[in-house]
């Protein structure tokens, strides 16, 4: 905003507000202060008016500006938005009232020196002495009621530079033969109301309103009933732009329709276009109707009218009654043929076109298509299938071009309908006979002809054109372009639609004319060949865009002696566009020397629907030449009519479009909302209602009402104004004194930003303006470019660098933009550079929340208690209630329990171990384990020298021999600690994880193989650690055959039993202890939830090194008895089927794996289902298959491969997950609810609100996407939902950390000497309030909440449901909200096929997104708006940096979770070697 300090200082120091540099404040300064300029705005008058108005309103102060989130760099004043341009001494307080002082001192002046006055400030002027006419041809003999209409609308944009118009007249033109029919608004007006913006789209019919009151319905989120009364953070938490207090709004009266000059009544001008075609080709035949061109610009064959009218006739015969049989014609008078004739063969589609009007069937002129995928190509085909088109005229040339399938056919065009193909060329054509004449009746509504228009958003519609509008048309351009038989006509446009056709192939026949059609082919290698053909042919009227003009002038050199003198009207058919004015300047003054005569060049403006909307007519030589309109950039952006001076970088200057179409009639709406006329001094849509306009879009009756049968509406509330219905142009713009109409843009290319709207085409005139030497430096973008020149006050989002000629073109050159907005969104740019500028642009991000102040624990239970909602905590069935047999009482440890196995059952078998190949390779029965458990000790004992309680590392490969050192161990009374060995291919990575596991464990000893044992002391090793210090290795290959004197028998349960070592997602090595009491009861507890017994069989695919991976690999089967199949998963990477076909193999009821399991058969399997079938793979066998994680459930994975396998069998009720943490590695386990009503209810999903979740609550909503299956919580354990800075137990709707209280929870973290400096808190802690059992807690460090859903669980109670949100310690605070990584990492990996893996974290308050791209390198720039776009939408977050890097580099754990700390840690250090990284800025 405005800084208030500044807006005390006297006007001559008006500033640019606080955050715009320095030099350029002072460059205005000098621009304002100073001289005659200032001076001749001083007057008399208007000095006593300020004193008056002073005296009168001493009481009225200005209204300060609310401060909005960010201003251009040109904010001016409060002041200058206001008034005129005035002296220097006043000051701000004034500012309000001078409009009213001016006009009530002025009114009492005489008319004359009113009238110098308001053409001054209307126009201003370029020295102190001449005023200029800015907008009108001249003003007739005004009355005072319309001078005060004047002086209401007479309000001057003031950028601290006094006003300067340009002109080309002066204002003694007031005696203009014209008389002038000036829209002002009343005197009384000097205020306007903002105006409403109706909600909705412009809607004519009930249906749309329905299905949008639905829609906005359906948007609205639904609020739950009762809010809490401490806490709110359901207020809309995006900030609204408040509406700048100083923005111009529009002050004139409510506009009336201008209309044209009369249509003139000539006697001889035919009924119908064909009777006038008959009337040339049977009475002029000789005369030339159209010329056609070689390549290289030399004419090539001139087609008289004669033969025009005969060749049309053999057409028109030929289709009516050679393509079928008599009694079954293919073609009916009615129906619709393409025309598809390339451009440089207007002959061919002369006649093509008239012979279908003869034949009255209607002609959908499109383009030749070239490849099968063309830009737009598909849209054209849905065009031609809603036309009901099965027939395609063409040239036999043309045919042979189009593009074939191998065995010669045209090939099938993307999305077009199948075509009949039929050759016009003349020998193809049958004469007809002498008695048929062709039906040429009086033009009426029945369509004549189909021009097809492309929208905004890349979809073709056809417009109707009937053949009343066509003959209408023809006869308005005759009148205004003032066309007589036999003129010569250049045309240099497209012969198929627009003015192309309406001037060069329809009103040439009407009026006799010769056209000479210059192609865009010829123009690209001869630029100059139209201002050679006007030359050669003496041609009155030539028909060009800005582009043609462009051509001329650089090749102007190549040609001394061409002369233009001939030319009446240079017709330029884009003068609507923001640079057209500078293309005629520039092409006036080169070429005025060659004869061109200044009121010869006539921009018009055009649009499908309303054909000719207006056209400047050609003036008289001498005649003052029509002013030009210089906006306010900024006034236009509020839709505003504001004079500006020509400071270039704010202004933009228009030429006016000529007048309104004979018989026209034209009206200015609001470009929303209801149709509903505009204030005179507004931009709106311009609309026109004439006899020649489009009839309807062809096939789409809802849209067609909203564009061609549009009733004005006088007011807001809806009331018609007349009942002659217009057509809406598409065309922005306004009419300005002397009914000229300008055009300011299109509604095609309207962008709406921050409330303001803004016009494509002047951003890119903008853009076409800066140097393109300044515009890449070194690869880099220079930042200045982006402020000096792009000041249409928007920020750049993205500026894209491509290759020259890689954008998308239309068939005539022009750049397709949908096609390009298409690729950009699709990732299929492929730019050389790219630079995102969001933290500029993006204004509307949600508030940074505020933490809300000292809300205590015991006010949050109030605050539950009060609204009715329970403290969320769950729990699983009790363990005291269970019936177990008689193994718990007798056997507390688990080294019993084995023993008791290897006597009572001996050969009963625990373990099965596979190969890749599916064999079988190693099995252990009881006691098999029990004697390997047994020599493993004694090994121990001999070898090792070790005590009971020392630490001892189990270095091996996922098998039997992990198991029985583990048994051995404790055999001993040591501790194992089981360690992933080191990878031989990646020592470098992998080894110094083991050792540091090794020395923080404090290992006396370490067990391993012989394998191990060499590459432990190889020389590869000992590059990567000190393998000199290795505590003493004993490999466990060669065993002795000596008994163990005596098994150790732990004095107390609560005896450490083993250590559990994991990395955590954070990068944290962290070790948790675990007693022999917490090994049974968790050893029970899954027993008891999974029921296992001896004759159970189940497989595993785990890794089993540390959490319930190990657990279920190494205890479970010798406490349960069951037999476990052991899969390592690295024999996936080998043989993909070997999971699932041993599951189906064996007819496992229960297996358990991880998600890089998971993941691997679902990438891998997914597209092999029918192989698997033909394997013999069945997995309807399966009654649970549990995913082992410590994470939030990866819902989308886990449900892909439940629907890929579901046609082998699987159920899709199967899939479950298990949540654990460090602290606790089995907090949940779902099974599936097939047992008997023992495990509970089925898993669910909920879809959670993201905003919710940053605000640390969940709501259950479907507007954004989170799904969490619900755990089961295993027997023995008990959770509460925790505040984790208060530590209070937080409400049901509430987010907060997990706390866990069971009896096989962790004893506590061990450390290197055992010292608590990690916190001791996280094991034993206690609520700070409403805990009156005092239960110890520990914490599990991740996020949750708690659901009572609606099943009933075994005890017939509710059953409540835990759902896990993501680790604490993961979680990103950026503007204060708490977002979890996975969230943002699953939109980010939805936008791109390329994007393999990705991973966020935060950098100095930076969100920086690092992408795996698996394509090609050339895609990595078209990642970086994708992104960028996608993070901002769904999370509304900024993206601070995108790294584009190669696969494999986002380092990912044993459990497929990713290391998001080690990869911020390499890319801090620049270890990455990306193949791209952007800043955005």
């Amino acid at each position: 905003g405005v800084d208030p300090a500044l807006q005390k200082e006297p006007r001559n120091q008006t500033l640019a507000p606080s955050a715009a540099p320095a030099p350029s404040t002072s460059k205005y300064h000098r621009a304002r202060s100073g001289g005659a300029r200032d001076e001749r705005y001083r007057s008399d008058i208007h000095t006593e008016a300020v004193q008056a108005a002073l005296a009168k309103h001493k009481e009225q102060k200005m209204a300060l500006p609310m401060p909005t989130k960010r201003r251009s760099t040109f904010v001016q004043s409060p002041a200058d938005a206001c008034t005129p341009p005035d002296t220097s001494s006043a000051s701000e307080d004034e500012g309000s009232l001078r409009r009213q002082a001016a006009l009530s001192a002025a009114l009492h002046q005489s008319l004359q020196n009113a009238e110098s006055w308001i053409n001054r400030s209307i126009q201003g002027s370029s020295t102190s002495s001449s005023a200029s006419s800015t907008l009108s041809h001249g003003e007739g003999k005004g009355t005072s009621g319309s001078l005060a209409d004047v002086f209401a609308n007479t309000r001057i944009e003031n950028f601290s530079v006094p006003p300067d118009v340009t002109a080309t007249t002066s204002s003694t033109s007031s005696s203009s033969a014209r008389p002038a029919t000036i829209d002002l608004p009343p005197s009384g007006i000097v205020k306007a109301e903002l105006f409403p913006l109706p909600p909705g789209v412009p809607v004519s019919s009930r249906v749309s309103t329905k299905i949008q009151q639905l829609l906005n319905t359906l948007k609205r989120p639904k609020r739950p009933p009762l809010k809490e009364f401490f806490v709110d953070d359901f207020e809309e938490i995006v900030e609204v732009p408040q509406p700048d207090p100083n923005q111009p709004k529009p002050e004139g009266r409510q506009m009336t329709p201008v209309k044209g000059e009369p249509l003139g009544v000539v006697c001889n001008w035919p009924p119908a276009l064909e009777a006038a075609l008959q009337r040339w080709g049977t009475t002029q035949a000789k005369c030339p109707c159209l010329t056609a061109l070689d390549v290289t610009g030399k004419p090539v064959y001139t087609l008289t009218y004669g033969k025009l009218w005969s060749r049309s006739l053999k057409l028109a015969y030929t289709l009516l009654n050679k393509l079928g049989t008599k009694n079954e014609p293919v073609l009916k008078p009615g129906d619709r043929v393409a025309l598809v004739y390339p451009n440089n063969d207007p002959v061919m589609f002369m006649v093509a076109f008239y012979g279908c009007l003869l034949a009255e069937v209607i002609p959908v002129p499109i383009e030749v298509p070239l490849t099968r995928k063309d830009a737009g190509g598909q849209q054209i085909g849905f065009l031609l299938g809603s036309c009901g088109i099965a027939l395609a005229l063409t040239t036999e040339v043309c045919l042979k071009g189009l593009p074939k399938t191998q065995n010669g056919e045209i090939v099938q065009f993307k999305g077009w309908p199948r075509l009949k193909w039929v050759v016009t060329d003349s020998k193809y054509l049958s004469k007809s006979p002498k008695d048929w004449q062709p039906n040429i009746s009086a033009a009426g509504t029945e369509p004549a002809y189909i021009e097809y228009k492309t929208s905004k958003e890349g979809s073709v519609m056809g417009v109707t054109v009937s053949r009343i509008a066509m003959l209408s048309h023809c006869q308005a351009l005759s009148q205004a372009c003032n066309y007589s038989e036999g003129e010569a006509v250049v045309n240099v446009l497209d012969f198929k639609k627009d003015a192309g056709l309406w001037h060069g192939i329809l009103t040439n026949v009407m009026n006799k004319l010769h056209t000479i059609s210059v192609p865009y082919s010829v123009m690209k290698t001869c630029p100059l060949s139209w201002v050679q053909r006007v030359h050669t042919h003496k041609a009155k009227v030539a028909l060009v865009k800005c582009r043609d003009l462009h051509w001329a002038m650089m090749a102007h050199r190549d040609q001394r002696d061409v002369s233009l003198s001939s030319l009446r009207m240079l017709i330029v058919t884009d003068g609507a566009n923001p640079w057209s004015v500078s293309s005629c300047d520039a092409f006036l003054s080169l070429f005025q020397n060659h004869g061109l005569k200044p009121e010869a060049i006539c921009p018009c403006a055009t649009s499908a629907e309303a054909m000719t909307v207006a056209i400047r007519r050609p003036g008289v030589p001498g005649a003052p030449l029509p002013g030009r309109a210089i906006l306010s950039m900024n006034g236009l952006s509020y839709s505003v009519i504001r004079v500006n001076t020509e400071d270039k970088n704010s202004a933009l200057t228009v030429q006016d479009v000529g007048h309104v179409m004979p018989g026209g009639m034209m009206c200015i709406v609001k470009p929303d909302g209801l149709p509903q006329l505009c204030k005179t001094d507004e931009i709106g849509e311009i609309c026109v209602s004439l006899r020649a306009g489009g009839m309807m879009y062809y096939g789409l009756a809802g849209v067609t009402k909203n564009t061609f049968e549009v009733c004005m509406c006088g007011t807001s509330s809806g009331s018609p104004v007349g009942d002659v219905p217009f057509v809406r142009s598409g065309l922005l713009g306004f009419v300005g004194p002397g009914s000229l109409v300008f055009v300011v843009g299109k509604m095609d290319g309207l962008l709406t930003v921050s409330g303001r709207r803004h016009n494509a085409d002047d951003i890119v005139a903008t853009g076409l303006a800066v140097e393109s030497i300044k515009t890449v430096y070194r690869g880099r973008l220079d930042p200045a470019v982006l402020d000096d020149h792009l000041l249409t006050s928007i920020g750049i989002y993205c500026l894209a660098l491509v290759p020259a000629n890689t954008l998308p073109k239309t068939p005539l050159g022009g750049i397709h933009i949908s096609q390009t907005k298409q690729h950009f969104l699709e990732g299929s740019l492929h730019p050389c550079n790219i630079l995102m500028c969001p933290h500029t642009c993006v204004t509307n991000l949600p508030k940074p929340r505020q933490k809300q102040p000292g809300v205590g624990p015991a006010s949050v239970l109030v605050g539950n208690l009060v609204a009715g909602k329970r403290i969320a905590q769950a729990s699983g069935r009790d363990l005291g209630q269970i019936e177990d047999n008689d193994l718990v009482k007798k056997h507390q440890f688990l080294t019993e329990v084995l023993q008791w196995r290897a006597q009572a059952t001996p050969d009963h078998p625990l373990f099965l171990l596979l190969n890749a190949k599916g064999t079988i390779v190693c099995t252990a029965t009881c006691v098999q384990l029990h004697k390997r458990a047994e020599r493993i000790a004694s090994l121990l004992c001999d070898k090792g020298h070790l005590n009971a309680g020392d630490n001892v590392v189990l270095l091996y490969p996922p098998g039997i021999e992990l198991i029985a050192a583990f048994y051995g161990c404790l055999y001993t009374g040591c501790v194992p600690v089981t360690v992933r060995p080191p990878h031989a291919q990646n020592l470098a990575a992998t080894l110094p994880t083991v050792r540091m596991i090794v020395d923080v464990s404090k290992a006396a000893c370490i067990l391993t193989t012989q394998t191990l044992m060499r590459l432990l002391k190889s020389r590869e090793a000992a590059a990567a650690v000190d393998v000199k210090t290795w505590p003493t290795i004993i490999d466990t290959d060669d065993l002795p055959r000596k008994r163990l004197p005596q098994i150790y028998k732990p004095p107390t349960p609560e005896m450490l039993a083993y250590l559990d070592f994991s990395v955590s997602t954070t990068g944290m090595l962290t070790g948790v202890k675990m007693s022999h009491s917490a090994v049974s009861a968790l050893c029970r507890a899954i027993k008891l939830q999974c029921e296992l017994y001896s004759s159970r069989q189940i497989a595993i695919c785990l890794d089993p090194y540390c959490g319930l991976g190990f657990v279920l690999w190494c205890l479970c089967s010798v406490y349960s008895g069951h037999q476990t199949i052991l899969i390592p998963p690295m024999e996936l990477e080998t043989n993909l089927f070997l999971w699932l076909s041993t599951v189906s193999q064996y007819k496992i009821r229960d297996t358990f794996c991880s998600y890089s399991v998971m993941e691997l058969c679902t990438k891998g399997l997914g597209n092999q289902v029918e192989m698997l079938k033909a394997r013999g793979i069945h997995l309807s066998c399966v009654r649970t298959c549990v995913v082992v994680a410590e994470e939030r459930p990866r819902v989308s994975l886990t449900q892909s491969f439940s629907k890929l396998f579901k046609d082998i069998g699987l159920s899709l009720r199967a899939v479950s997950t298990t949540f654990g943490s460090r602290v606790n590695v089995a907090i949940c386990l779902q099974v599936s609810p097939h047992s008997l009503g023992t495990s509970g209810p089925d898993p669910t999903t909920v879809y959670v609100d993201l905003k919710s979740l940053r605000h640390d609550r969940y709501s259950i909503f479907t507007l954004h996407l989170i799904n969490n299956p619900l755990c089961n919580i295993l027997p023995g354990v008990k959770v509460v939902i925790v505040n984790p800075e208060t530590k209070g137990p937080v409400g049901d709707s509430h987010l907060g950390e997990i706390w866990v209280n069971s009896p096989h929870t962790a004893s506590g973290y061990y450390t290197i000497y055992d010292n608590e400096t990690l916190p001791a808190d996280h094991f034993n802690t206690r609520l700070s309030f409403g805990d009156a059992a005092q239960t110890l807690w520990a914490r599990t460090g991740y996020l949750g909440f708690v659901r009572r859903t609606e099943l009933t669980a075994a005890s017939g109670e509710r059953h409540d449901a835990l759902y896990v949100v993501g680790a604490l310690d993961e979680t990103l605070e950026l503007r204060g909200l708490r977002y979890h990584p996975i969230d943002i990492e699953t939109s980010v990996s939805r936008t791109h096929r390329s994007i393999a893996e990705c991973a966020v974290f935060t950098w100095t308050n930076l969100l920086v997104v690092v992408v795996e791209l698996c394509g090609c390198e050339q895609e990595a720039l078209d990642l970086v708006p994708l992104v960028t776009n996608v993070v901002l939408e769904e999370h509304y977050l900024i993206v601070g940096v995108v790294v584009v890097v190669d696969p494999g580099v986002i380092p990912i754990n044993s459990r497929g979770e990713k290391q998001r700390m080690h990869l911020r840690d390499s890319f801090l250090a620049d270890q990455l070697d990306p193949i791209y990284v952007a800043y955005n800025m």
